[in-house]
């Protein structure tokens, strides 16, 4: 048995390594396009799963190996499916990003994290001086998923959060106030991004494609949402796809607390 395992060690070809170093390297890239998102879940069942059946075939199980293989079968096309929208924003990160050029696949993270405590006071005031002038406001805080994609449809600003400077993105004659404003840390990373809408059929009708943004956009990242109305000037939070509207500074203080003190 151990001379066995020396020669199927010594084996191991130099082509051998680079091909385990591939894949590895293929599934992060996966993982951290889609991590913070509902389609995280499913990759690691998927994974979990196809790890299952490789036990299955090594132990020579032939009647759950056969059911097992026929799922193994359809799972391209099931994949092709199921992945659609991660699947294109995948593609379109390759595409339109710099990781080659700039040696960003290898970039594995990890460094320790330097990114400063998020202002919550600033992002309190700007929504309450925004709501007192009816001034509407979207913005995205992000949490685990940097939103990069999203924020590429924008334009960057990496600008310190402060009260000033949301106010001045959202100011109504402001080039850039159409559209979502995304902070990541204590930075604003983009302004005037575009963000997916909600396509729940029981959204409230009174509330516009600002609120419909935000609940798009927490229904499949862990991101943070907060909505200033143009109607109403109401402050409305979003988490997880749940939508509270009607808000005062205060309430808003202490859920956004919750999430990043």
């Amino acid at each position: 048995m151990v001379n066995l395992f020396v020669t199927a060690f010594i084996s191991v070809h130099l082509i051998d390594v680079v091909d385990v170093l591939l894949v590895a390297l293929l599934i992060y890239q996966l993982y951290y396009l889609i991590k913070g998102t509902a389609a995280i879940n499913i990759f690691i069942g998927i994974l979990l799963f196809y790890l299952l059946w490789i036990v299955v075939k090594a132990l020579n199980m032939q009647l759950f190996g056969s059911i097992l293989g026929k799922f193994i079968d359809v799972g391209f096309i099931a994949l092709l499916i199921v992945f659609q929208q991660e699947l294109r924003r995948f593609l379109l990160f390759i595409g339109t990003s710099d990781i080659f050029t700039k040696g960003r696949f290898f970039d594995f993270k990890w460094h320790m994290s330097t990114v400063q405590k998020m202002d919550i006071n600033a992002i309190v005031k700007a929504c309450r001086n925004m709501s007192e002038s009816k001034t509407g406001a979207i913005i995205i805080i992000t949490k685990n998923n940097e939103l990069k994609f999203y924020a590429n449809t924008g334009d960057s600003i990496e600008a310190k959060v402060s009260v000033r400077m949301i106010e001045s993105v959202f100011y109504k004659n402001s080039p850039l106030h159409d559209g979502a404003l995304i902070i990541s840390g204590n930075e604003i990373v983009a302004a005037r991004c575009v963000l997916p809408v909600t396509e729940n059929n029981d959204f409230p009708a009174h509330l516009g494609m600002r609120h419909r943004a935000a609940v798009g956009i927490t229904e499949n990242t862990d991101a943070i949402a907060v909505v200033v109305s143009e109607q109403t000037g109401e402050i409305s939070f979003s988490k997880e796809g749940d939508l509270k509207h009607a808000l005062s500074h205060e309430r808003l203080r202490e859920l956004l607390e919750k999430e990043f003190s």
